[in-house]
């Protein structure tokens, strides 16, 4: 799991694109930066970050007690140059066929 997409927003008049990621607690700014526009070649001009702790849960079965947590991760969320206009996440296709009439 080196990057997940979990939401992005297309840009509008007042706000640019941005993108938020579920990526590894050892990945950095600029590691972030780098892979985006390296690999898919997006225009990246900020990235910000937040670190999160696994959630700690507990099973309780008939004779134990099971303690566990989930997997420790950092949320990062991309802001894209103006010149991205569009994500491409959520895009409807036309259903109609104009060479069927």
């Amino acid at each position: 799991m080196p990057m997940t997409l979990t939401a992005a927003q297309n840009a509008t008049a007042r706000s640019p694109a941005t993108a938020t990621f579920r990526v590894l607690p050892k990945m950095t700014k600029h590691e972030i930066k780098e892979y985006l526009t390296k690999i898919y070649d997006l225009p990246v001009k900020k990235v910000n970050t937040m670190n999160y702790m696994g959630k700690r849960k507990r099973a309780i079965g008939r004779r134990k007690i099971i303690y566990y947590k989930y997997r420790d991760f950092k949320k990062a969320i991309v802001t894209f140059d103006s010149s991205l206009k569009d994500v491409g996440k959520g895009v409807k296709m036309d259903d109609t066929n104009e060479g069927e009439r």
